[in-house]
Protein backbone atom coordinates (compact mmCIF):
# COMPACT_ATOMS: atom_id res chain seq x y z
CA UNK A 1 0.00 0.00 0.00
CA UNK A 2 1.45 3.36 -1.10
CA UNK A 3 2.25 5.64 1.80
CA UNK A 4 2.13 9.82 2.00
CA UNK A 5 5.55 9.23 0.55
CA UNK A 6 6.43 6.70 -1.27
CA UNK A 7 10.21 5.29 -2.92
CA UNK A 8 9.69 2.68 -5.11
CA UNK A 9 12.67 1.19 -6.89
CA UNK A 10 14.75 3.91 -6.24
CA UNK A 11 18.16 3.71 -8.10
CA UNK A 12 21.22 5.60 -8.67
CA UNK A 13 24.56 5.35 -10.86
CA UNK A 14 26.92 7.36 -11.88
CA UNK A 15 29.13 6.82 -14.99
CA UNK A 16 33.48 6.87 -13.93
CA UNK A 17 36.15 6.03 -15.95
CA UNK A 18 35.74 2.27 -14.79
CA UNK A 19 32.17 2.18 -15.74
CA UNK A 20 29.09 2.70 -14.43
CA UNK A 21 28.76 2.69 -10.40
CA UNK A 22 25.46 1.23 -8.56
CA UNK A 23 25.30 3.20 -5.36
CA UNK A 24 21.74 2.91 -4.75
CA UNK A 25 19.50 -0.17 -6.36
CA UNK A 26 16.09 -1.09 -5.89
CA UNK A 27 15.48 0.80 -2.43
CA UNK A 28 11.64 0.91 -1.47
CA UNK A 29 10.11 2.79 1.43
CA UNK A 30 6.69 3.97 2.29
CA UNK A 31 6.61 6.59 4.77
CA UNK A 32 3.07 7.68 6.12
CA UNK A 33 2.22 11.47 6.67
CA UNK A 34 3.63 12.70 9.62
CA UNK A 35 5.98 10.11 10.74
CA UNK A 36 10.04 10.69 11.33
CA UNK A 37 12.35 7.99 9.83
CA UNK A 38 15.46 7.81 10.18
CA UNK A 39 17.87 6.23 7.48
CA UNK A 40 21.09 4.61 9.61
CA UNK A 41 23.95 2.60 7.62
CA UNK A 42 27.81 2.89 7.23
CA UNK A 43 29.46 6.31 5.59
CA UNK A 44 29.49 5.71 2.24
CA UNK A 45 26.30 3.42 2.35
CA UNK A 46 24.63 5.85 0.04
CA UNK A 47 22.23 8.00 2.85
CA UNK A 48 22.79 10.79 1.68
CA UNK A 49 22.51 10.07 -1.89
CA UNK A 50 18.87 8.92 -1.17
CA UNK A 51 18.56 11.97 0.75
CA UNK A 52 19.52 14.44 -2.01
CA UNK A 53 17.55 12.71 -4.38
CA UNK A 54 14.57 13.28 -2.19
CA UNK A 55 15.20 16.84 -2.11
CA UNK A 56 15.69 16.70 -5.71
CA UNK A 57 19.49 18.05 -5.55
CA UNK A 58 20.00 14.82 -7.28
CA UNK A 59 18.79 12.97 -10.15
CA UNK A 60 17.37 9.90 -9.92
CA UNK A 61 18.27 7.05 -12.18
CA UNK A 62 15.82 4.55 -12.34
CA UNK A 63 12.30 4.61 -9.98
CA UNK A 64 10.97 7.10 -8.48
CA UNK A 65 9.96 9.33 -5.58
CA UNK A 66 6.02 10.31 -4.62
CA UNK A 67 5.57 13.00 -2.16
CA UNK A 68 1.80 13.90 -1.32
CA UNK A 69 1.02 12.27 -4.57
CA UNK A 70 3.29 14.07 -6.43
CA UNK A 71 6.39 12.99 -8.36
CA UNK A 72 9.86 14.49 -7.98
CA UNK A 73 11.25 15.81 -10.77
CA UNK A 74 13.40 18.65 -9.23
CA UNK A 75 13.82 21.12 -5.78
CA UNK A 76 10.52 22.54 -4.29
CA UNK A 77 9.42 24.67 -1.17
CA UNK A 78 7.40 20.94 -0.60
CA UNK A 79 10.53 20.00 0.64
CA UNK A 80 12.52 21.60 3.91
CA UNK A 81 16.49 20.34 3.92
CA UNK A 82 18.65 20.96 6.99
CA UNK A 83 21.91 19.90 6.46
CA UNK A 84 24.95 18.93 8.63
CA UNK A 85 26.37 22.78 8.04
CA UNK A 86 23.58 25.50 7.90
CA UNK A 87 24.68 26.99 5.10
CA UNK A 88 23.75 30.84 6.03
CA UNK A 89 24.41 33.90 4.26
CA UNK A 90 27.33 35.31 7.08
CA UNK A 91 26.44 39.00 6.16
CA UNK A 92 22.81 38.54 6.79
CA UNK A 93 20.93 38.62 10.68
CA UNK A 94 19.11 35.34 11.70
CA UNK A 95 15.94 36.86 10.56
CA UNK A 96 16.98 37.64 6.88
CA UNK A 97 18.53 34.34 6.43
CA UNK A 98 15.00 32.96 7.27
CA UNK A 99 13.28 35.40 4.91
CA UNK A 100 14.82 34.45 2.33
CA UNK A 101 13.05 31.19 1.95
CA UNK A 102 9.78 32.84 3.26
CA UNK A 103 10.05 35.95 0.59
CA UNK A 104 9.38 32.94 -1.70
CA UNK A 105 7.20 30.95 -0.40
CA UNK A 106 4.86 33.60 0.84
CA UNK A 107 5.61 36.45 -2.06
CA UNK A 108 1.81 38.04 -1.57
CA UNK A 109 2.09 38.38 2.09
CA UNK A 110 2.47 41.70 3.73
CA UNK A 111 6.23 42.32 4.62
CA UNK A 112 4.81 42.54 8.42
CA UNK A 113 3.86 39.34 7.94
CA UNK A 114 6.40 37.25 6.64
CA UNK A 115 8.82 38.40 9.29
CA UNK A 116 6.31 37.25 11.61
CA UNK A 117 6.23 33.88 10.20
CA UNK A 118 10.40 34.32 10.34
CA UNK A 119 10.44 35.34 13.91
CA UNK A 120 7.75 32.68 15.33
CA UNK A 121 10.40 30.22 13.68
CA UNK A 122 13.30 31.59 15.12
CA UNK A 123 11.38 32.49 18.51
CA UNK A 124 10.78 28.43 18.61
CA UNK A 125 14.16 27.29 18.53
CA UNK A 126 15.41 29.47 21.24
CA UNK A 127 16.72 32.74 19.30
CA UNK A 128 13.76 35.17 19.94
CA UNK A 129 17.01 37.63 21.27
CA UNK A 130 19.10 37.25 18.40
CA UNK A 131 17.01 38.23 15.55
CA UNK A 132 19.00 40.89 14.48
CA UNK A 133 21.90 39.34 14.86
CA UNK A 134 24.31 38.36 11.79
CA UNK A 135 24.96 34.50 10.92
CA UNK A 136 28.66 35.51 11.51
CA UNK A 137 28.36 36.22 14.92
CA UNK A 138 26.57 33.23 16.19
CA UNK A 139 27.84 30.22 17.55
CA UNK A 140 27.37 26.82 15.70
CA UNK A 141 24.48 25.57 17.63
CA UNK A 142 22.75 28.81 17.23
CA UNK A 143 23.23 28.78 13.49
CA UNK A 144 21.91 25.24 13.18
CA UNK A 145 18.59 27.01 14.56
CA UNK A 146 18.81 29.07 12.34
CA UNK A 147 18.92 26.73 9.87
CA UNK A 148 16.04 24.78 11.19
CA UNK A 149 13.77 27.75 11.43
CA UNK A 150 14.36 28.00 8.07
CA UNK A 151 13.19 24.96 7.16
CA UNK A 152 9.97 25.00 9.32
CA UNK A 153 8.78 28.45 8.02
CA UNK A 154 8.44 27.65 4.74
CA UNK A 155 6.03 24.90 5.97
CA UNK A 156 7.40 22.10 4.29
CA UNK A 157 5.57 18.89 3.51
CA UNK A 158 8.62 16.96 4.15
CA UNK A 159 11.36 17.67 6.34
CA UNK A 160 14.82 16.19 5.00
CA UNK A 161 17.93 16.13 7.72
CA UNK A 162 21.26 15.44 6.59
CA UNK A 163 22.78 14.44 10.15
CA UNK A 164 21.73 18.13 11.42
CA UNK A 165 23.56 18.09 14.76
CA UNK A 166 26.20 15.94 13.48
CA UNK A 167 28.80 19.10 13.99
CA UNK A 168 27.47 19.84 17.51
CA UNK A 169 28.89 19.09 21.42
CA UNK A 170 26.70 16.43 22.89
CA UNK A 171 24.51 18.73 25.35
CA UNK A 172 23.63 20.99 22.34
CA UNK A 173 22.72 17.88 20.35
CA UNK A 174 20.15 16.37 22.61
CA UNK A 175 18.87 20.28 23.65
CA UNK A 176 18.21 20.47 19.72
CA UNK A 177 16.69 16.98 19.09
CA UNK A 178 14.25 17.87 21.83
CA UNK A 179 13.19 21.41 20.36
CA UNK A 180 13.47 19.54 16.52
CA UNK A 181 10.62 16.95 17.94
CA UNK A 182 8.06 19.59 19.91
CA UNK A 183 8.04 21.18 16.34
CA UNK A 184 7.87 18.53 14.28
CA UNK A 185 4.79 17.27 17.22
CA UNK A 186 3.45 20.40 16.90
CA UNK A 187 3.54 21.08 12.74
CA UNK A 188 2.74 16.99 11.79
CA UNK A 189 6.06 17.50 9.73
CA UNK A 190 6.97 13.92 7.90
CA UNK A 191 10.44 13.85 8.44
CA UNK A 192 13.40 11.76 6.56
CA UNK A 193 16.79 12.22 8.98
CA UNK A 194 20.04 10.37 7.88
CA UNK A 195 22.12 9.19 11.38
CA UNK A 196 25.22 7.66 11.87
CA UNK A 197 24.39 7.61 15.45
CA UNK A 198 22.12 4.62 16.62
CA UNK A 199 20.94 6.30 20.20
CA UNK A 200 19.96 9.52 17.87
CA UNK A 201 17.97 7.45 15.58
CA UNK A 202 16.14 5.45 18.58
CA UNK A 203 15.31 8.88 20.50
CA UNK A 204 14.15 10.64 17.43
CA UNK A 205 12.11 8.21 15.18
CA UNK A 206 9.63 6.14 14.54
CA UNK A 207 10.97 3.87 12.24
CA UNK A 208 14.33 3.38 11.54
CA UNK A 209 15.21 1.84 8.49
CA UNK A 210 18.61 -0.12 8.08
CA UNK A 211 20.52 0.29 4.98
CA UNK A 212 22.68 -2.69 3.55
CA UNK A 213 26.59 -1.58 2.09
CA UNK A 214 27.18 -0.02 -1.09
CA UNK A 215 27.55 -0.24 -3.98
CA UNK A 216 23.99 -1.43 -4.65
CA UNK A 217 22.25 -0.50 -1.10
CA UNK A 218 18.73 -1.07 -0.18
CA UNK A 219 17.00 -1.46 2.49
CA UNK A 220 18.67 -3.80 4.71
CA UNK A 221 16.06 -4.23 7.87
CA UNK A 222 13.31 -1.98 9.33
CA UNK A 223 12.77 -1.32 12.89
CA UNK A 224 9.65 0.03 14.48
CA UNK A 225 10.00 1.96 17.83
CA UNK A 226 7.58 1.50 20.56
CA UNK A 227 8.30 4.61 22.27
CA UNK A 228 5.13 7.10 22.82
CA UNK A 229 5.37 10.92 21.86
CA UNK A 230 5.93 12.98 23.59
CA UNK A 231 9.66 11.79 23.93
CA UNK A 232 10.81 12.13 27.68
CA UNK A 233 14.17 10.64 26.92
CA UNK A 234 14.57 9.16 30.57
CA UNK A 235 12.00 7.21 29.78
CA UNK A 236 13.00 6.19 25.98
CA UNK A 237 15.85 4.69 28.01
CA UNK A 238 14.36 3.27 30.24
CA UNK A 239 11.52 1.07 27.90
CA UNK A 240 12.09 -2.69 28.73
CA UNK A 241 12.31 -2.95 24.70
CA UNK A 242 15.20 -0.19 24.22
CA UNK A 243 18.38 -2.23 24.51
CA UNK A 244 16.90 -5.01 22.67
CA UNK A 245 16.63 -2.85 19.40
CA UNK A 246 19.85 -1.02 19.97
CA UNK A 247 21.48 -4.73 20.20
CA UNK A 248 20.18 -5.60 17.25
CA UNK A 249 20.93 -2.38 15.39
CA UNK A 250 24.53 -2.15 16.42
CA UNK A 251 24.40 -6.29 15.25
CA UNK A 252 23.27 -5.50 11.87
CA UNK A 253 25.92 -2.99 11.06
CA UNK A 254 28.41 -5.58 12.45
CA UNK A 255 27.24 -8.01 10.09
CA UNK A 256 27.62 -5.55 7.10
CA UNK A 257 31.38 -4.76 8.65
CA UNK A 258 31.86 -8.64 8.10
CA UNK A 259 30.63 -8.59 4.73
CA UNK A 260 32.43 -5.59 3.25
CA UNK A 261 36.01 -6.97 4.97
CA UNK A 262 34.99 -10.04 3.04
CA UNK A 263 34.23 -8.48 -0.39
CA UNK A 264 37.53 -6.71 0.16
CA UNK A 265 39.55 -9.74 0.88
CA UNK A 266 37.92 -11.33 -2.46
CA UNK A 267 38.33 -8.25 -4.37
CA UNK A 268 42.08 -8.21 -2.94
CA UNK A 269 42.90 -12.14 -3.90
CA UNK A 270 41.11 -11.47 -7.31
CA UNK A 271 43.79 -8.47 -8.10
CA UNK A 272 46.90 -10.48 -6.93
CA UNK A 273 45.74 -13.71 -8.81
CA UNK A 274 45.41 -11.20 -12.23
CA UNK A 275 48.44 -9.81 -11.48
CA UNK A 276 50.46 -13.06 -10.60
CA UNK A 277 48.94 -13.99 -14.56
CA UNK A 278 50.25 -10.96 -16.12
CA UNK A 279 53.36 -11.65 -14.70
CA UNK A 280 53.59 -15.28 -15.57
CA UNK A 281 52.07 -14.51 -19.28
CA UNK A 282 55.17 -11.94 -20.09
Amino acid sequence: MAGYVEFFRLGKTYDTPNGPAVIVEDFNLNMEMGEYVCLLGHSGCGKSTVLTMTAGLNSITTGGIVVANHEITGPGPDRGVVFQSPCLMPWMTALENVLLGVNQVYPHGTKKQRRDIAGYYLTLVGLGSSLNTRASELSQGMQQRVGIARAFALKPKMLLLDEPFGMLDSLTRMELQEILLEILIRDKVTTLMITHDVDEALFMSDKVVMMTNGPRARVGKVFEMPFDRPRVRSEVLEHPDYYDLRGDMITFLEDQDHKKRKQDAEKLDQKKKEEAEGVLAI
